[in-house]
């Protein structure tokens, strides 16, 4: 009796299986985004036929759209293919996998893994994969194709359970996403929303991206920390050993690198320092191709950032030919196209899935559901009465609510910061605070949200590892990063609160 007991798991760990197990009894993924825009069509008839609406602080009335009326379901019929086509991560992944794909065929992945790794202390492993997932945020949404694939290939190559590693990159790249030690691209749409919503208020106010610099750059490091405990102490023991299924291709660290290897190595990082000088050639230069035609500028507007994944493409693309020549696997050029189209053959579950997932994700958009929540929890907190450390509890939580119904940050922002800046200003609170606690708000729950655009993918990833896993699985393993980010990052912005530190340049807690 006692030895039953003492090999009982804990509470926490028996829930997550508890989720996993509900979860992973649902239809497959790709059917349950099907259910899931069944379940929108009829919601937004019941809404539809109610009346709801909501007013936008601009006098604008935004009324439930039913997907059963004639319109509604000429809709759907009529935009099946563009939904599917203009799915963001589609087009974003099979083009990035064109790169990524053959640095993989051609076994530069591998080589590199085992190069890195041999000798590499597990701990450190993954210190660095959640803080390189933090960190890519920089690019957007590159670390969701490239970070947490990598993670799961590491940890499988180290002898770990391949998902802890995909777990811990996903926290970083998507629970983290506003985190990061620099300013993003994230830093400047928000702050010129804020700074539009400030104005309401008081004509002159300006909202700087690097407003929120100094609370970022510290929760970097928190989150990072954060997530390493949660990795050792709850996932992995959660996953326990890990035994492949089937034919799992991917590096070996026990296995010394050959000459043939070595020599690709070398011949991969002569052809990606070309393709970083080409690169540069067109954006160095003041009238370079790639920056802003206006304003010259990298990042806002720009070629560049409008063309990441081709550049991504790109950077994996050379290397991965210069590692087949060098190594002798890259003979011809039929080698190159056979490469890429074993690629592309690897994504034929995604697609299924991403069908189905951009026709729930768009049905949710028409029906107008999302703004409608987000305004009526909007009102909802105006109306409480709650000031001071309830007041940033409860809009931080709001905002974590709101977000497992509307993925995109800015599109919540433009609907939430003429509601809560101005309400936050008369309450004496600077807007750059306002923005910080709406960032940790909408950050945490990206990783357990389906209508995360890139959630379908990481399910897809997960199953080339565990070909049980699904939806059930990967909110189980993520459920606890959610949660505990959720209160660490709270705590941590409260006591920014109470110390009435400054929030980044040009940015504070009260006006």
């Amino acid at each position: 009796m006692s030895k039953a007991k003492k090999s009982k798991k804990p509470v926490f760990q028996r829930f997550l299986d508890g989720v996993e197990r509900v979860g992973n009894k649902l239809p497959h993924p790709a059917m349950l985004f099907g259910l899931f825009a069944l379940i929108t069509m009829l919601i937004s008839h019941i809404a539809y036929l109610a009346g709801v609406s909501v007013n936008l602080t601009n006098g604008e009335t935004v009324p439930a759209v039913s997907l059963m009326t004639r319109e509604g379901i000429a809709y759907i019929f009529t935009n099946a293919v563009g939904n599917f086509v203009g799915f963001a991560p589609l087009g974003t992944v099979l083009v990035a996998m064109l790169g990524i794909g053959v640095a993989e065929q051609m076994g530069l992945i591998s080589a590199l893994l085992r190069k890195i790794m041999l000798g590499a202390s597990k701990s450190v492993i993954t210190l660095i994969i959640i803080f390189v997932g933090l960190f890519s945020n920089i690019a957007e949404n590159a670390g969701y194709l490239i970070v947490i694939p990598f993670g799961a290939a590491v940890f499988y190559a180290i002898g770990r359970h391949p998902l802890a590693g995909l777990a811990a990159a996903f926290f970083g790249v998507s629970a983290g996403f506003s985190a990061n030690i620099i300013i993003t691209l994230t830093d400047i749409i928000l702050s010129s929303i804020s700074q539009e919503a400030a104005r309401l208020v008081d004509p002159a106010a300006v909202v700087l991206p690097t407003s929120n610099l100094y609370f970022m750059f510290v929760s970097t490091f928190v989150l990072v920390a954060l997530g390493y405990v949660i990795t050792e102490k709850i996932i992995v023991p959660k996953l326990g050993t890990y035994h492949p299924e089937g034919d799992i291709v991917e590096a070996d660290i026990s296995k010394e690198l050959s000459a043939d290897e070595k020599r690709g190595l070398r011949f991969s990082g002569w052809f990606f320092i070309g393709a970083v000088a080409f690169l540069l050639i067109l954006l160095l230069p003041p009238s370079a191709p790639l920056r802003n035609a206006e304003t010259g500028s990298l990042f806002v507007g720009s070629p560049f950032m409008g063309g990441l994944v081709a550049v991504i493409m790109l950077l994996f693309l050379a290397p991965a030919i210069g590692y087949g020549i060098g190594s002798g696997k890259l003979k011809n050029n039929k080698d190159l196209v056979t490469a890429m189209t074993k690629s592309m053959q690897t994504m034929g579950a995604y697609m299924v899935l991403a069908f189905f997932a951009a026709q729930f994700i768009n049905y949710f958009s028409y029906s107008k559901l999302g703004v409608i929540l987000s305004v009526n929890g909007a009102h909802f907190l105006q109306n409480v009465g709650f000031t001071g450390i309830p007041l940033i509890l409860s809009f931080i939580c709001l905002c974590s609510f709101l977000n497992l119904f509307m993925g995109s940050s800015s599109a919540k922002w433009v609907i939430m910061a003429p509601i809560f800046v101005p309400m936050f200003m008369q309450l004496g609170y600077d807007p750059s605070f306002t923005q910080v606690a709406f960032r940790v708000g909408d950050s945490v729950t990206n990783v357990i949200t389906p209508l995360m655009s890139f959630f379908a993918l990481i399910v897809v990833f997960a199953e080339k590892y565990d070909k049980k896993a699904g939806i059930g699985t990967l909110i189980s393993l993520m459920l606890p990063y959610s949660i505990f980010a959720l209160l660490v990052w709270s705590l941590l912005l409260v006591i920014w609160y109470l110390t009435g530190l400054p929030l980044g340049l040009g940015g504070n807690i009260y006006l």
